[in-house]
Order: C-alpha cells, then sequence, then structure tokens
C-alpha cells in the first residue's frame, strides 16, 4: 500500500481538502496526493512558488517578510498559508519553503507551515525540520514528512485556541 493512501483516507474522513504552496518540493506534495486513487476529493490544487517574485506575485507573501526572515523561514510560510487561505476553498492548507541543497548550515533545512480554516477563521501552525541527505533525498523526506504528519498537526489545529 502507498504511504499516503491512509492520509488521503484521513482526509476524506474528516471532510478535509487540501491546498499547497510548494517552493522547495516544487509540488511533490501535491503530486504524492495524486498518486492515490480518489484524491479529487481531497486536493483542490497547488501553487510551486520557487522565486521571490512567485511567492509574491501568486500568494501575497511580503517582499519585506523575505529580507527579513529569509525565504527558509517558518515567517514566510506562515505568509504562504495565509496567502492560500485568500485564494482557494481548500480547508486545510499546506506551506513549504526550504534549502534542498546548499554548501552552509540551510542544507536541508525546510520550513513548514499549515493552516485550517475553522468557522471562518484561520488557524496556523509552523515548524522548522532539518532533513538529511542529497538534494532530491531532502525534497522527498520533507513531502512525505508533511502527508504523513497531516493526522498529528489537524488534531494540533483543531485543539487551537481560535
Amino acid at each position: 500500500m502507498n504511504s499516503v493512501e491512509p492520509v488521503v483516507k484521513f482526509l476524506q474522513e474528516n471532510e478535509l481538502v487540501v491546498a499547497t504552496a510548494e517552493s522547495c518540493t516544487a509540488g511533490l506534495v501535491a503530486s504524492m496526493l495524486a498518486d492515490v486513487a480518489g484524491c479529487g476529493a481531497v486536493l483542490e490544487g497547488g501553487y510551486i512558488v520557487y522565486s521571490e517574485t512567485a511567492k509574491h506575485d501568486y500568494l501575497g507573501v511580503s517582499f519585506a517578510t523575505m529580507d527579513t526572515y529569509g525565504l527558509t523561514s517558518e515567517a514566510v510560510a506562515r505568509e504562504l498559508v495565509s496567502g492560500l487561505a485568500g485564494r482557494c476553498n481548500a480547508n486545510y492548507l499546506i506551506a513549504i519553503t526550504g534549502t534542498a541543497e546548499s554548501d552552509d548550515a540551510l542544507c536541508g533545512v525546510v520550513c513548514i507551515a499549515r493552516g485550517l480554516k475553522v468557522n471562518g477563521c484561520l488557524r496556523v501552525i509552523s515548524e522548522t525540520k532539518k532533513f538529511a541527505g542529497e538534494r532530491n533525498e531532502v525534497r522527498s523526506n520533507a513531502a512525505h514528512y508533511v502527508l504523513e504528519s497531516i493526522p498529528d498537526t489537524y488534531q494540533t489545529l483543531i485543539n487551537q485556541e481560535s
């Protein structure tokens, strides 16, 4: 069984529809969901926002936020989620930005934000993780992590005070 199948089932059971904003994973999260039959009920769509301009133009991330915190930051990931929230009908939002390959301490560092629309309010959580491996291993591991953690992050968001 595909490791994403239980996640799709969880999304279906909880009436969750996903939209993604992906930078370093470049659409892998949405693609992995699309690999599962029946995903059309739980996947609205996604944005690939690799450049600063794309993050700003497509999802409204502030250039000031990117300049202040850097592209690999929870602040940028959180703004990506906010941008998604205003541009789609999905109720579970995922944003990923990070550095899959570099010669510095940011190599493998990925910032993830998730949002949940609850009664017209957006609840957001974020985290920073470091993934080991070569460029595409980092990207794949980050995408798998994000998908497989949906049940836990959903519970955290549901229990979060508005």
